[in-house]
């Protein structure tokens, strides 16, 4: 029986023979960077001609999650002795650099890929991009005021996975960070209607609402003026509020919409605290403006 790997390419790396020699090599060693099976066989066992094409194709599907080394106990006695393996077929999973797992006889071929399952959760196999790596990658460079490039990684993120709500959620945003309002919102058309609800989608959808409630304004030095002309023009505040948003100022924007709270809360059906309430939707939680508009809200509000 030939049951060394032929071929040579990402398909042969996954499985392999190894020595009593190379063992922590091809085993302790590898295991530190994914998941090892060691299948201990002979070539006088049966069942081990049954397990060891079954442990191959399962080893394959699992994309390089997960590697397969042979040993056969009758060159190389001394590691299966040391760890008291009395019987064979037995395949025992290593991990970090230690045992984590096994199974003896030759099993079904669900009972092998359920094994690898478990033994694998939530790791991406070889060539598949880590796509909770790349969304935090994209969130940092937007952050940093990049959201071009940062478009470019959401983008990286999708390819792998169209339907990634965070991704689209994320793209969508670098295209309002740039002014792409439609663009911005074509993205958000792809997520489906049950995903509505979610956080990052409501801030985009939110961040679009005030983006295009901004163009029909005029420039904000004319809203100032308004502004100081009659402190109580609450519409043009509101106005300025907004435009004030819309060029990245939250914090006088912030404190426009608060004037308008304190001097006539009921003004507009209470629309200055719904506009700033939606200024948070769209800010996001753990933006400092958002915490410190909260903050001061609740004292007018409270006080």
């Amino acid at each position: 029986m030939t049951i060394v790997e032929q071929g040579s390419g990402p398909a042969a790396d996954l499985i392999k023979e190894t020595t009593t020699q190379t063992f922590v090599k091809d085993v302790i060693e590898e295991s530190k960077r994914q998941p090892v099976l060691i299948d201990f066989w002979a070539p006088w066992c049966g069942p081990c001609r049954q397990l060891t094409p079954i442990l191959e194709k399962a080893v394959r599907a699992a994309k390089g999650k997960v590697k397969l080394v042979k040993m056969n106990i009758d060159e190389h006695p001394a590691i299966p002795g040391q760890m008291g393996i009395q019987s064979i077929p037995a395949v025992i999973a290593f991990a970090n650099g230690q045992p984590a797992d096994g199974f003896m006889g030759a099993v079904p071929e669900s009972q092998v890929t359920a094994f690898i399952d478990k033994l694998t959760a939530g790791m991406p196999g070889a060539g598949e991009p880590n796509i909770a790596e790349i969304l935090k990658e994209a969130e940092a460079v937007l952050a940093e005021g990049d959201p071009a490039a940062a478009a470019q990684i959401y983008a990286e993120a999708l390819a792998a996975d169209a339907t990634n709500i965070a991704a689209l959620a994320g793209l969508a945003k670098c295209y309002v960070a740039t002014g792409a309002i439609e663009q911005a919102k074509q993205t958000l058309a792809m997520v489906p209607e049950s995903k509505r609800g979610d956080a990052a989608v409501k801030a985009v959808q939110a961040s679009i609402d005030l983006a295009e409630q901004a163009k029909a304004l005029g420039p904000v030095t004319e809203l100032e003026q308004k502004v100081a002309a009659n402190p109580l023009d609450h519409q043009a505040r509101f106005d300025l509020a907004t435009a004030l948003n819309a060029s990245g100022k939250r914090a006088e924007a912030t404190d426009q919409l608060l004037e308008i709270v304190r001097r006539d809360r009921k003004w507009n059906e209470d629309g200055a605290r719904k506009q700033l309430v939606q200024f948070f939707e769209a800010w996001g939680p753990t933006d400092e403006a958002t915490v410190e508009g909260r903050k001061r809200l609740s004292t007018i509000l409270f006080s």
